[in-house]
């Protein structure tokens, strides 16, 4: 396996004079910042549209206990599992 620390050596000498172009006073994202955060603008929005839309299909109505008693016999579904019995 090849010496990984002559390779990051060599990486940082080649950065080292980029740095030192950069004026510390005046430092920006840039467009590629933009860019990602317009991406994951994008991917929350599309997340949360696709939320909602699994949100409306939810039944979140409950059956009171007094109807929820009369309602098992005629076969009414109410969203409880009941453990089998055998």
């Amino acid at each position: 396996m090849p010496d990984m620390s002559a390779s990051v050596s060599l990486a940082v000498t080649h950065l080292v004079p980029l740095a030192k172009e950069v004026d510390e006073n005046k430092v920006t994202p840039g467009v590629l910042g933009f860019v990602v955060f317009a991406v994951m603008a994008l991917a929350v929005w599309g997340l949360m549209k696709s939320m909602n839309k699994h949100m409306q299909k939810v039944d979140f109505k409950e059956v009171p206990s007094g109807e929820e008693a009369e309602g098992a016999g005629q076969g009414k579904a109410s969203g409880r599992v009941k453990p089998q019995q055998g």
